[in-house]
Formats: C-alpha cells, structure tokens, sequence
C-alpha cells in the first residue's frame, strides 16, 4: 500500500518556490503528479522577455542531461546490436586504447573515466559559443591517449560516453531523434524533438537566458549536442514520459528498473549512478531521478517508484535549483526530513601532497577540482554530498580533510603560503596546436579581444589555480607541472589535456 502522502504540502512548497520567479523574469514550472495524473502545476516568470508570455507547464524548454535515461532506453532497446559489456572499441574502431577498452556500461554510467568534451574544448581555450561538428568532434576523440581515471576506479560526471555510444548507434542506422519519435512522442501522443545543434529550429522552444552584472542575456552554446543532453520538450511532456516509465508496462515493462540499478565499479563497490539516473537519500528512504543544465535552461526530475508519484522542474533560466525543488518537494509530499548541511570542516583551500586534486570549503559549500556540492551531516563527524554522480565523504583529522571523492580515496592539507616561480614562464602548446603564455604571475589565454589575462594562485608542489570566464560559466582551472616542460590543465570533467612548452 502506499504510503501516507501530502499532496496540499507538497504544493505549498512548489507555489513557494514558483513564486520567486518574477513575472518580468525568465522562469519555470514545476509540476507533482502520480500515476493517475497530474496533480498541480505551478509556474511563474516568463518564456520570452521579447513576447511577456507566461511560462507553463507547456513551455518547450532544453531537457539537458534529463535527455540521458532516456537514451539509455534507447541502448537497452538495441542489445542485439550494443551491448553493455562490450568494449568502445568493438563499435568505433577509430578510437585508441585507453578509450576504446572502456565498456559501453561505464561509458554510460560515469564510470569510463572518458574526459567530458566540452571540458577539453574550454581547456584548449575554444568559447563555449565556438560551434562544433559531430564528425570533428570524433576525430578529435579519436587523437585521445588519456583517460581521466582507470575505467570502474572512480564515478566523475562526463557527457561523453554518451557522444560515443550514440555515434555507435547512427554508424548502425539508429538515429536516437528517430527512436524518440517513434517509441515515445507518437506513442504517448507528446512533443518531444532531439536536435543536432543548438541552432536547430525546435516548435515552441523558449529561449534560455542567464544573468550578467548588466542584467539577462540570451544563451547560446555552439557544442554540437549529442544524446548526452539533446531533447527538448515541455514539463507536461516529461511528466507523460515519466508516468509511463512509472507504470512497468507494455514497451516500458522492467525499463525503469533496468536503469536505476546500482553499477559494480571494479572493486566490487556499488555506484548508486546507474543508466542515465541517479539515487538520492531523504531519511531512510531514496527516490531517483536526474538533471539537466545547459545554458540558460535547468531541468530536474525526482520519482518515488514505490508510491508512483514525482515531480519535474523546468526552467529558461540559469539560476534554478531543480535538484532542491524537487527534493523539498518530495520531502513535504512524504513527510521526510531534509538533510541538514554540515558546518564542520574547517574553511579553506585544500590539496594533495601530489597531483592536481584540490578542495576548497566554504561552510557547507565544497568544491573539488571545480565540481560544487552541498555537504551534510552522515554521522560520526562525517560530511557527504550525498550526490551519486559528485560521490564525497569527508571527515577533519590531524589538521587534513581525508576521505572519498569520486569513491577514491583523497587526503587534503591547507595549502600554505607559496610563490608563483618565475621557471614555469614562457610559451605552452598542446599537441592540437591550442598555445598559452606564463608569464609574470599569469596564464595568458586567447588573442586580441578575447586575450584572457588569468592571476594564478600557487598551491604548491607545481600546482597552480586560474579562473576562467566563459559566457555564463565560472571554472577554476589547476595547472599541474607533471616535468620541467610538461604541463596538464585539469577540471572535474577533464583531467587530461596536457601541453609542452615551447622551445625558447
């Protein structure tokens, strides 16, 4: 039997919520339904600051990563063709080891340890508004010879497993815009529509919009997309999907469970990140669902398979917080208590004894190369993020943070008072011809107008911090001296790209 639901305190929260969005503002909709239906829909704000019109549980918005589980529907539905223990490479045989010996499972499952393309892009100084082809981008991935990680060791978020195996698919005749129209949108009666790129007409679609210090601007991305975060449709439309995905029958019988099941890393260690979905934690009890966030867009959606019910969070703006929408919502509807932000760990900028991992607290705010999370309490003077795909458990001991990140155990020290040495300066090149200066202190990046001038922060043992600016997006950059005249630039997402200074 069910369990005892609130439906007026789930609504209370979301009306909440809705609310913040001003009706002169971009904004969102955010829906609770169970099985039999939908139950509210709240929004606010608008879909166009050009048109005033009001945004809907109708509006057509970008998926993002919600577009991964149901891709992943997509590779279970063509097991005859791809398996999920397959290796890369019997599939793309363009790539090199170590890509191509990653298996299409944890390529899917951030397992592989495949660096995120767009992440590479952004390291080898190209803007996310630079477009980008499918064919290139392969042949880019192609040159590759480093992973970020040794395949099943650790969980770090990527997109492009996804990229790969959706290539795969298409060199097989399967195109995931067809799979989509054909065993989902016509069959439930919804509009859902995959685009290549960004520029791509989509039927209603809202424009996406982040703030700038001189007010909202009009996203834009050149990536080309990929399955990895493709789909646009509305709050309505996911609801749709997901109720039928709810329900277990028909062509969706067992598909749900297929894909929220845990993973094995290669220690035998359950990964609560399964097939584009991801486990999380209210109480003694946990509910899945993902996100998805692309310029200007945020997404989120959050089940309780048990009860049948959920809750999807759409939006045309950057700023939205789907993942903590959903989960007070879920948290109300239940009667469940919210997890509570630990405080505990000392602020502070934190780093390895080797090696480009490095941590920063602030409160309850932790970011490790980059990735942000929220950590709360786990008990016995220990901090999680509570988070399967940004995976961390933390604790203080002997003036160091120790414990897990991505599932691989991390110690990290202060990081003292250390000089930016004048032996790092000079000319850097990548082997894809992409060219940084050092010089006084600083990264030089880019030429003419978009010449970036980035301060770095020495952490000592030949590793350095600069902050990039790219559109909407902050990231925090760490050079890692790996010899004399060998660096790599590392974020969360990619960890890899490496560059050899020039001769002087």
């Amino acid at each position: 039997m069910p369990n005892d639901l609130h439906w007026s305190a789930a609504e209370a929260v979301a009306k909440r919520f809705a609310s913040q969005w001003a009706g002169n503002e971009p904004g969102g909709s955010i829906i609770g339904f169970d099985h039999t239906g939908i139950r509210f829909a709240h929004a606010g704000g608008v879909e166009s600051l050009a048109t005033r019109a009001p945004f809907t549980e109708r509006s057509v918005v970008r998926y993002a990563s919600v577009t991964k589980h149901i891709f992943c529907t997509m590779v279970l539905a063509n097991s005859d063709l791809i398996a999920l223990g397959d290796v890369l490479g019997q599939h793309m045989c363009d790539l090199r080891a170590p890509l191509a010996d990653v298996t299409v499972g944890q390529a899917l499952d951030m397992s592989g340890g495949l660096p995120d393309v767009r992440e590479c892009l952004s390291l080898l100084g190209l803007s996310v508004y630079t477009e980008t082809k499918a064919a290139p981008l392969l042949d880019y991935l192609s040159r590759l010879r480093r992973l970020n990680f040794t395949p099943g060791s650790e969980v770090s978020y990527s997109n492009t497993g996804y990229r790969l195996v959706e290539a795969a698919l298409e060199r097989k005749g399967r195109r995931f815009d067809d799979f989509v129209q054909d065993n989902i949108a016509a069959p439930l009666g919804i509009f859902l529509k995959a685009p290549d790129v960004w520029n791509d007409p989509v039927d209603g679609l809202a424009p996406g919009y982040w703030k700038s210090d001189s007010g909202w601007q009009l996203s834009a991305a050149g990536l080309h997309i990929s399955a990895s975060g493709s789909l646009a449709g509305s709050g309505d439309a996911l609801v749709r999907w997901l109720q039928a995905l709810m329900d277990d029958e028909g062509a969706f019988a067992g598909v749900l469970e297929k894909l929220s099941a845990e993973r094995s890393l290669g220690n035998g260690r359950q990964s609560e990140y399964g097939l584009g979905l991801r486990w999380s934690h209210l109480g003694e009890r946990r509910f899945v669902g993902h996100g998805g966030s692309h310029p200007g867009y945020k997404t989120y959606f959050l089940l309780d398979p048990d009860n049948r019910t959920g809750f999807v969070v759409v939006s045309n703006r950057e700023d939205t917080n789907g993942f903590k929408i959903a989960l007070e919502s879920m948290a109300a509807l239940a009667s469940l208590p919210l997890p509570k932000p630990v405080t505990g760990l000392p602020d502070g900028l934190y780093v390895t004894e080797a090696g480009p991992w490095w941590l920063e607290i602030k409160g309850s705010t932790c970011t490790f190369i980059d990735a942000e999370d929220t950590l709360y309490d786990d008990g016995e003077g220990w901090a999680s993020s509570r988070s399967a795909s940004s995976p961390m458990r933390l604790r203080w001991d002997d003036n160091a943070v120790i414990g897990e990140a991505g599932h691989a155990k991390r110690r990290f020290l202060p990081v003292g008072r250390h000089e930016v040495p004048e032996t790092i300066s000079g000319r850097w090149r990548s082997d894809e011809g992409a060219e940084f200066e050092i010089e006084n202190g600083n990264l030089v990046m880019g030429i003419g107008p978009v010449r970036n001038v980035m301060p770095l922060k020495a952490l000592g043992n030949g590793r350095f911090l600069f902050t990039l600016h790219d559109g909407p997006w902050t990231k925090r950059v760490c050079l890692n001296m790996l010899d004399n005249d060998r660096a790599e630039l590392v974020t969360s997402r990619a960890r890899m790209i490496e560059y050899r200074r020039s001769a002087r």
